[in-house]
Parts: structure tokens; sequence; C-alpha cells
């Protein structure tokens, strides 16, 4: 028996052309980031959204951080706080913030995540320094 109910699966309505639009009705992506061999490794993970330039901050010492070292192509899409898929992926290209990037995305991140924001930056201290990754959709 076919299942017509749209929300089936809990997809957002996609028919938004734009996909920063898109993501932004999201609390988590999934980001995909490359390992050497070509390998997509994906991770659930909070973001912001400033213009057209998607945000996420993270540590230094985690694998998403070292993958993107060697290669900048990401892939993200809408996820649940589980990592489970909420629609599209989309490509893009991922590089590292400068310090007023990453300044700027922790007001947004606190502002947006409140008091999980402070305290997830408590526990992930043992993986370096915090990192901004800036994310441009193509």
């Amino acid at each position: 028996m076919e299942n017509n109910n749209k929300n089936a699966f809990n997809f957002k309505d996609m028919s938004s052309p734009d996909p920063v639009s898109t993501l932004s009705q999201f609390r988590y992506i999934k980001l995909e980031t490359l390992k050497r061999d070509g390998e997509g490794v994906a991770t659930p993970v909070w973001f912001t959204i400033d213009g057209r330039k998607i945000s996420v901050v993270t540590r230094s010492q985690t694998g998403k951080v070292k993958r993107l070292g060697n290669n900048p192509n990401v892939r993200v899409a809408p996820c649940g706080m589980r990592g489970q898929l909420k629609g599209q992926w989309y490509n893009g290209k991922a590089s590292l913030a400068n310090q007023e990037e990453l300044d700027n995305a922790l007001i947004l991140r606190n502002r947006k995540y409140g008091f999980k924001a402070r305290l997830a930056g408590i526990f992930s201290k043992p993986k370096g320094q915090l990192v901004g990754i800036n994310i441009n959709l193509d």
C-alpha cells in the first residue's frame, strides 16, 4: 500500500529553489567532508547562516577539520539531531574562518542554540581550539 502522506518521512517542504533558505528552516545539517581516498564522512552539526554563508563551529582536532585541509569540497543536507536526513544534499566548498568570522559565528550560534551551545563548548575543549568553517554552496 502506497503512503500518500507527504510528511511520512518527516521531510519539510523543499519547494524553495534557494538551498540556503531551505536549510535555514532546520536546526541541524549533516556535513560531509572527504577523506584523501574520496570517501565521504558525514557528521550532524549545528550551523548558522549569515547572508549566503553557512557557518559551523567545531574544534581544531576534529576529523572534519583535518579532512578539509586535504579537500575543500563538501556536501550538506538538513538532518535531525542524530543525523537522520530530512532533505536533499547540496554541494559546496568549505574554508576555515578567520578570527572575525569565527567570532561572528559564535555570536550567531549562541543566539540560535542558547545555553546548549555554551555547555557543548565546555565538553569539547579536549579536541582543541575553536575553529569556524565557512561553507558556500554551489
